[in-house]
């Protein structure tokens, strides 16, 4: 179903919304970014259409709201274990189309690599996906390259105009909370970007010795930022807290980890691997061009281009991958 509304009209569906669902989307914290006069863009609840930030790309993704940053995952004491009462509100998240794309790679490592994960699994059978629109392209971005430009794979897909709100309705459980007239509309999507990549398909594992890492062994500070600004990144570390009152109670977290950070190869016995940070930005680059397309048969990088907008150094990874591209053409 395929119709228009008013804002005033859509913010009315979004409160009748709000009694079955938690409401997230993009919003902008005014002088919450890097410096003290930028804003920071990232998901929040929502109650209006007014609070989503639609001209600029998050700085975060939507992956937070499935995967929480931190997440208790139970309770212990000396005798027994308990895991945390669980928000049963349905979700309902605005993302765009490279977004619902890296949905698909955090299934696929948390439904359909090995034991599924009950929490994020959770989660995911509660949500429901409106598709923001892209009418161009932003800064940094390469989704063309990467085939993540356009997807069918949402509950409701949006196009916002100066007078109405048009909305494409696929999910019937959706179609009661809206009322408007029938309009005939296509959902924006960008068919270009400025940034365009070549993703090497004759890679080998050679590749892994070349010398190209070393430039980012002194440019990389291993910050890790580009690995929490990655919709698709999905590992994560455990803690165990011990309360102050009672060692012996306490509870275990999960918290996201980075590859790029010190620590994340730490081992019993002192043992730590890819101590060189270029070792690191070629273990996270062949993860996502190369390795996860051997096994899944498709690349994890949606080419959100999140990380280079986030990196302080100015290290691209879009133009990492070119190189990889270079170094492939060079072989032949």
């Amino acid at each position: 179903m395929k119709i228009g509304l008013s804002r005033e009209s859509f913010n009315g569906s979004l409160k009748q919304l709000q009694e079955e669902y938690r409401i997230y989307a993009p919003v902008s914290m005014a002088f919450k970014g890097t410096f003290s006069d930028t804003d920071s863009i990232r998901y929040k609840e929502i109650t209006t259409i007014e609070e989503i930030e639609f001209e600029r790309k998050s700085h975060f993704s939507p992956k937070e709201t499935l995967l929480p940053i931190t997440q208790v995952l139970f309770y212990f004491t000396e005798d027994e274990y308990k895991e945390p009462s669980s928000d049963e509100k349905k979700l309902l998240v605005f993302l765009r189309a490279c977004d619902i794309h890296a949905v698909k790679r955090i299934d696929q490592m948390y439904l359909k690599n090995g034991e599924l994960d009950p929490y994020y699994k959770h989660a995911r059978d509660r949500v429901k996906f409106v598709l923001i629109g892209c009418e161009e392209s932003f800064r940094n971005c390469f989704c063309v390259s990467m085939g993540t430009n356009q997807t069918e794979d949402y509950s409701i897909g949006l196009k916002l105009t100066a007078e109405e709100v048009l909305l494409d309705i696929k999910d019937e459980d959706l179609n009661v909370y809206f009322v408007g007239e029938e309009k005939e509309f296509q959902v924006d999507y960008v068919t270009s970007n400025d940034t365009k990549v070549t993703v090497p398909d004759n890679l080998s594992g050679d590749v892994a010795k070349s010398d190209m890492w070393r430039e980012y062994d002194k440019r990389c500070i291993a910050c890790g930022k580009c690995n929490f600004v990655c919709p698709t990144c999905t590992c994560f570390a455990m803690q165990d807290i011990f309360y102050k009152d009672n060692e012996n109670n306490g509870e275990r977290r999960r918290v996201w980890a980075s590859c790029h950070v010190d620590g994340y190869t730490d081992m019993a016995g002192g043992h730590s691997f890819r101590k060189k940070h270029g070792d690191r930005m070629r273990y996270k680059t062949l993860h996502k061009v190369y390795d996860f397309n051997k096994r899944f048969g498709y690349h994890m990088c949606v080419g959100c281009g999140r990380c280079d907008d986030a990196c302080p150094q100015y290290i691209s990874f879009s133009t990492c991958i070119n190189k990889l591209n270079d170094l492939g053409e060079a072989e032949k």
